[in-house]
């Protein structure tokens, strides 16, 4: 049976040396977090994992005095702690986001706490956490003790992200808000992005589509199809004016026929309140919703993704500037990989061609230290303001004219130039 308690009471369960999962999402157990912050003066080697997080602060973890108490290695660095790990006080471990479970299932990641943001309870004492499944149930299903919030504004979500009040060793009463994240308003060249993107997607098509300017210009472009199915790693405000107007009814999905699926959601009260007791959402562990081979069950995958830089060859780095880890890999490689065995399936990498800085995106070869997320053997169509080009079953000389062909007018020269030096009479005869 669960106790209620403080958070300071709650948080006096962490022992030294121990392994702590803290959700993420919107939902970080911010009032747990802080406490267990406060007792940083007389704990040391505290291993804290985390995955995508979104917050309005910094972690209160992150200060020098408490360098020694608790050890940051997450598997995406969200802004929280990015500062943190960029001056070598923390670390991040590489791994496909549908593959971080199992590391807690098999015991390499360790999990002797989890602190959780949970719902009321329904009417059977059932909690649920609701807008972050992604990692927090496999943790949750691994750890020793379950420390949770109990909070009026978390939605209950069906699917994986419940659990019954009986499994939580200590609950705290709060009443924190969720973090809302604000829908961008796409710019001309994100609206230029949007409607070619959408002009690559049939009717009928399962997608999977991120967060952020571009992913919204393309939602909005996409008001006139219809059957689309909703497969995806994160729920956003965007998607509502779809589900609401028929165009999402998931109807020609394999899998869960009539439900959009995801793992984690991020946007406004608006979701969250759409989300509460609403059967038609389901959310699930990250190793379900991320896996290839499920989601290549599903007919005409459109796998939509966005990243940093891309080579000539289509090599895409989507986590790191250089050597410096800038987030992580999420689900781009599981959901491009899945779109690849999907029956009529694509995948899609839409950038603006150049930074807030004006610095080209498409390169010659990739920043030195820059990781690759998806390799060039699985590059299919590059998207930009300046158009849309498929890589698939093109030569390196090929997709090096079809990139020069979409990148910064201004880059296209030296592109050109790193081209002819690179790949010879092969790019040169294409013209």
């Amino acid at each position: 049976m669960s106790h209620y308690m403080t958070a300071d009471e709650a948080v006096k369960l962490i022992k030294s040396g121990d392994h702590v999962y803290i959700q993420g999402s919107t939902s970080i157990p911010e009032t747990l977090v802080a406490a267990m912050a406060r007792r940083g003066c007389e704990l040391r080697g505290v291993v804290l994992h985390s995955g995508f997080s979104v917050s309005d602060r910094e972690a209160p973890y992150c200060r020098e005095e408490y360098k020694d108490s608790f050890l940051v290695d997450t598997c995406f660095v969200s802004g929280n702690v990015r500062r943190w790990i960029a001056e070598g006080y923390g670390t991040t471990t590489p791994r496909f986001l549908g593959e971080v479970p199992q590391l807690f299932r098999s015991g390499i990641w360790p999990v002797d706490v989890v602190l959780l943001n949970c719902s009321m309870p329904d009417k059977d004492g059932y909690v649920s956490y609701g807008v972050s499944a992604d990692l927090a149930v496999s943790a949750t299903e691994c750890a020793k003790i379950v420390i949770a919030q109990i909070n009026p504004h978390m939605p209950f979500s069906y699917g994986d992200p419940v659990i019954h009040m009986s499994r939580i060793d200590a609950a705290v009463e709060v009443d924190d808000p969720l973090v809302e994240v604000p829908t961008p308003e796409p710019g001309a060249a994100e609206t230029a992005i949007g409607e070619a993107v959408a002009a690559l997607i049939p009717d009928g098509g399962t997608l999977q589509i991120g967060v952020g300017g571009i992913p919204n210009a393309v939602i909005r472009a996409l008001r006139g199809h219809k059957h689309l199915g909703l497969h995806t790693e994160a729920m956003t405000d965007g998607v509502l004016p779809l589900i609401e107007s028929g165009v999402i009814d998931n109807s020609l999905k394999k899998v869960h026929p009539g439900k959009s699926v995801a793992c984690l959601a991020l946007g406004s009260r608006r979701l969250y309140d759409l989300m509460d007791y609403n059967k038609d959402m389901i959310f699930k562990d990250v190793a379900y919703t991320n896996d290839p081979f499920i989601i290549a069950q599903n007919p005409r995958v459109c796998a939509i993704n966005s990243c940093l830089e891309i080579d000539l060859t289509g090599q895409i780095c989507a986590d790191s500037i250089g050597t410096r880890i800038f987030s992580g890999v999420g689900g781009q490689h599981d959901f491009v990989y899945g779109a690849s065995r999907s029956d009529g399936g694509l995948s899609v990498m839409a950038m603006t061609s150049t930074t807030s800085k004006g610095l080209g995106k498409i390169k010659p070869v990739l920043t030195p230290g820059a990781g690759v997320v998806t390799t060039r053997f699985q590059a299919n169509y590059i998207v930009t303001e300046h158009g849309a080009v498929n890589l698939l079953g093109k030569s390196l000389a090929e997709r090096a004219r079809l990139m020069i062909s979409i990148a910064n007018p201004a880059d296209r020269e030296e592109l050109e130039k790193a081209a002819r030096e690179r790949f010879g009479y092969s790019f040169t005869r294409l013209g």
